[in-house]
């Protein structure tokens, strides 16, 4: 197993609930449908998830702007453990950077949100 990149993100949660105040639209930029149901639209989940995409971008070695935001797709199993679903773009960029395998822990409180991702190779 190889590790072929980590990304880490940390997201101010006043701060994301107000930009998602103000701009309502970022909502169905940032998140898919299954995101913002899973999130309850709580702003300290969603910038949980906000911090997950960012740091799968990082993992991928490119930065915002490098894959859409609904092609990083963040879900929860029934139990709670996060993972990472990619499509199109973001796809296309783990496979020629030879990352099969993303892991993500994610965490939040009132004031902070973070994630962290580690990307491996097929043996991952």
């Amino acid at each position: 197993m190889t590790t072929l990149g980590v990304g880490v993100d940390v997201v101010d949660v006043p701060r994301f609930a107000l930009a998602l105040e103000r701009h309502p639209r970022l909502l169905t930029r940032l998140f898919t449908e299954g995101e913002r149901l899973d999130a309850r639209l709580r702003p300290e989940r969603l910038a949980a998830r906000f911090a997950a995409k960012e740091a799968v971008l990082k993992t991928l070695h490119v930065g915002i702007g490098g894959a859409p935001w609904h092609s990083i797709e963040i879900h929860r199993s029934s139990d709670g453990v996060p993972s990472v679903e990619l499509h199109g773009v973001a796809l296309e960029l783990a496979e020629r950077r030879g990352v099969r395998h993303l892991h993500v822990s994610m965490t939040h409180t009132a004031l902070t949100a973070a994630a962290f991702v580690v990307g491996l190779d097929e043996r991952g």
